[in-house]
């Protein structure tokens, strides 16, 4: 007995040491706060109330994570919000994706586009028999034309915007699903050619993977890069929805060994690409490199824009009329203005550019006016990353969608809002090794695939709602347009389509 005595009290004064030992170190933590508090001068709220002043800096930070827990409503929060995520994650997941007892959709807003629906809707057993039509790009102009079935694909994420996991898992995503992956700016990695999908080769303002030493447009390379098989056609970029009129910024701690050997830049020093590309200077500038990389690479050339003054699109067609349809591009990637991706200057994802909604129709309607409709195809992109969004860019006029955050939710983002940084808790955008290996490529890229496969079939739902077997075919016809004053306007009479 006398020993369990001496045992239990030799316990109770080791941890009234310990717990004397920490009260000692929390106090003079404080008293270090304390002193560094009230002799720093570049924030007043620390200097004003030391040590309790930080807690307003912590909340600021936390409350970003806090918001979407607690606080905010299922349709409040943004970019993307509450119920927008949690259908992703369940499509990602191939769980039950249905919802009860009503919509928390207000779908009176103005904006909004309502579908319509058929009163003979196509049966589940007519689309079984659908004989489907591929989506051509570059047919009788590139010597190696490509086609899709697929109106949903991966849209610009670079090797070093994303980790390599990330690249990886949605590489093999791609491949799994049978859709196209657009590599982004940041050039050709192993990993985007890891899982053996198609691929769209962009080519950015500073043409990373394509540059000579002066960082010129090599030929060389260009050769190199079609060479591969997995390379399906060619993107130039000219702006992107993040950032119109500024080139992509990727930060030096993200530029590794392998990022650098990828793009051909120095390792560790921020990557800053032209914000246009300096050997364009006219539309035959740009017309005269869509001919040349389709020349030398022998694959469709497209281009990729946000779309913001638009007289020169007139010219554009003209230009095109006279120089004869080869000089074409095979697609135009319009992206919208909500942002995207990439870091950006708030001034510029907040305020330049158009959106899709009012741009999509826009660009279709000029190419049926010159004549170029059926030439060159249009991908969409900018937060459609739920069914409405894909089938509403169907309906006013783009052959296909690209969605880049949504697959980035597939991966697993939680809108930590740190793409910017190298701290992304999920693995996604950082090149911390800590933080990189809670993403396992496997497991992640079947989510890719039911992401991307969910999303077709939920598109095609819709579509036979509105009496139509094939997206594809979905038209202005097909929906309504909420006016200011919340009263519906057929999608026709907003946009009719021109006389071609």
């Amino acid at each position: 007995m006398d020993a369990l005595h001496d045992f239990l009290f030799g316990v109770i004064d080791i941890a009234a040491m310990i717990l004397a030992t920490l009260v000692l170190l929390a106090l003079v933590t404080v008293a270090v706060l304390y002193i560094v508090d009230v002799n720093q001068s570049e924030q007043a709220i620390r200097r004003n109330y030391p040590v309790i002043g930080r807690l307003r800096y912590f909340f600021e930070h936390m409350g970003v994570f806090f918001r979407q827990y607690f606080f905010a409503m299922d349709r409040e929060e943004l970019p993307f919000n509450r119920a927008q995520r949690s259908w992703i994650a369940r499509a990602a997941k191939n769980i039950d994706s249905t919802v009860a007892f009503g919509s928390t959709k207000p779908i009176r807003t103005p904006g909004q586009i309502l579908f319509l629906n058929s009163m003979l809707p196509k049966l589940d057993s007519e689309a079984e028999n659908l004989d489907r039509k591929p989506i051509t790009f570059g047919e009788g102009y590139a010597r190696r034309p490509y086609s899709t079935y697929s109106v949903f694909h991966i849209s610009a994420m670079s090797y070093g915007a994303l980790s390599a996991p990330a690249i990886s898992a949605l590489s093999q995503g791609a491949a799994a699903a049978g859709i196209l992956y657009n590599t982004g700016e940041g050039a050709l990695s192993p990993y985007h050619l890891e899982g053996g999908c198609d691929l769209v080769f962009q080519i950015g303002t500073a043409k990373y993977g394509v540059r000579d030493e002066h960082g010129a447009l090599c030929d060389k390379k260009l050769r190199a890069v079609a060479d591969h098989e997995q390379v399906k056609m060619f993107e130039i970029k000219l702006s992107q929805g993040a950032k119109p009129g500024k080139g992509g910024i990727l930060p030096g701690e993200k530029v590794t060994d392998l990022i650098a050997s990828t793009r051909g830049i120095p390792v560790g020093v921020d990557s800053i690409s032209p914000n246009r590309h300096e050997d364009i200077n006219s539309i035959d500038d740009l017309l005269d490199m869509i001919e040349r990389v389709r020349e030398v690479t022998g694959k469709p050339v497209g281009i990729k824009l946000v779309l913001g003054q638009s007289a020169w699109l007139d010219l554009f067609g003209k230009t095109i009329n006279s120089r004869g349809l080869q000089s074409a591009p095979d697609f135009i990637t319009l992206d919208s203005a909500e942002g995207g991706t990439g870091a950006a200057p708030q001034g510029l994802i907040d305020n330049v550019g158009l959106p899709a909604d009012y741009s999509i129709p826009v660009v279709v309607d000029k190419l049926i006016e010159h004549g170029l409709r059926q030439r060159i195809k249009v991908f969409a992109s900018g937060k459609m990353v739920m069914p409405y969004g894909v089938v509403a860019a169907l309906s006013l006029g783009a052959d296909c969608v690209n969605s880049a955050r949504g697959f980035m939710f597939a991966l697993g983002c939680i809108q930590a809002l740190q793409c910017n940084k190298n701290t992304c808790p999920t693995g996604i955008t950082t090149h911390d090794p800590k933080l990189q290996k809670g993403l396992n490529p496997q497991s992640k890229a079947t989510r890719v695939e039911h992401y991307a496969k969910n999303m077709l079939k939920e598109v095609s739902t819709i579509a036979h709602s509105c009496g139509v077997l094939n997206p594809q075919d979905l038209s202005r016809e097909h929906a309504y347009f909420v006016r200011s004053d919340g009263t519906p306007q057929p999608l026709i009479d907003r946009y009719p389509y021109p006389d071609s």
